[in-house]
């Protein structure tokens, strides 16, 4: 949300695109019929970015969190049967696919990994790692791939996505790299490719749970996600009640809070509305 505070002020025609996308979220909720059909297939370039031997992290690494994304946005992942009994039924396929890109912008084979060795010893939210100028690496057409940046990020943060709309060469995700994927050099309690979800829902325009207020004052724009006070951390005992949103309390199990990987298992259907009307 900084990011996003930041780019509203800067760049004026995020504000725009999202006053529009929110009028047709908002048809779109009212006429469900109108849902968006078939299957969507993303690809992928991951740029990743080192300083050190382990921080560049091997292609093993890379495709198992795109198997991550495939599960989760499909609604495949085995842990979905942990959500409680009162909201199974909002357990939703995104019906959006992701694959490591095959053909470069240049038209070439690839293999959808960049690598770039950086003197850079971390990274900031500030965008910095999506330019070769300033340590990271340039992003390929943004309008063709999802792009994911992989390094080192400083401040205990974990990640951050651009919100549809914003600026067309920062358009993307970041991800650190020790909560990439499953494999390799991943750290529990971030070692089940989660964060990438959570990134990823952020970059096809979800909002946190919480709606970033912690009086209960905010919404995230989605009616089946119940009102709560603050992010939820570590692994929460349901019910958990903030908000006068008993008797099940916090959707903390969803994919857009910030529980423990182990502990998020899905979308709604109406966030996977939400979703398919900014594709």
């Amino acid at each position: 949300m900084e990011v996003y505070y930041r780019q509203l002020e800067t760049f004026p025609e995020l504000r725009q695109g999202q006053v529009a996308l929110h009028a047709a979220t908002s048809l779109r909720m009212a006429a469900p019929e109108a849902a968006r059909a078939g299957m969507t297939r993303i690809p992928v370039v991951v740029h990743v970015v080192y300083n050190t031997a382990s921080e560049n992290i091997t292609a093993t690494q890379i495709k198992s969190q795109i198997a991550v994304l495939n599960r989760d946005f499909r609604a495949k992942n085995p842990d979905r049967s942990k959500v409680p009994t009162p909201w199974a039924g909002l357990i939703a396929d995104t019906r959006v696919e992701f694959f490591l890109a095959a053909t470069g912008p240049d038209g070439k084979p690839t293999k959808g990994i960049t690598r770039t060795k950086t003197t850079r010893t971390s990274f900031g939210s500030d965008d910095s790692v999506k330019a070769s100028a300033s340590g990271g690496a340039d992003p390929w057409s943004t309008d063709r791939y999802l792009n994911i940046w992989v390094c080192r990020l400083a401040g205990n943060l974990l990640g951050y996505a651009q919100f549809p709309g914003g600026p067309a060469e920062t358009d993307g995700v970041v991800i650190l790299n020790t909560a990439f994927g499953t494999k390799g050099t991943v750290q529990a309690p971030f070692n089940r490719g989660r964060t990438c979800t959570h990134e990823v829902g952020h970059w096809l325009n979800l909002r946190h749970i919480w709606a970033d207020t912690e009086d209960c004052s905010g919404t995230d724009y989605v009616d089946d996600t119940p009102n709560c006070a603050g992010p939820n951390y570590n692994k929460p005992i349901f019910p958990h009640i903030t908000c006068t949103n008993g008797p099940n309390g916090d959707m903390f199990m969803n994919y857009m809070d910030y529980v423990d990987d182990d502990s998020m298992f899905f979308f709604t259907t109406q966030q996977v509305m939400r979703m398919q009307t900014a594709l």
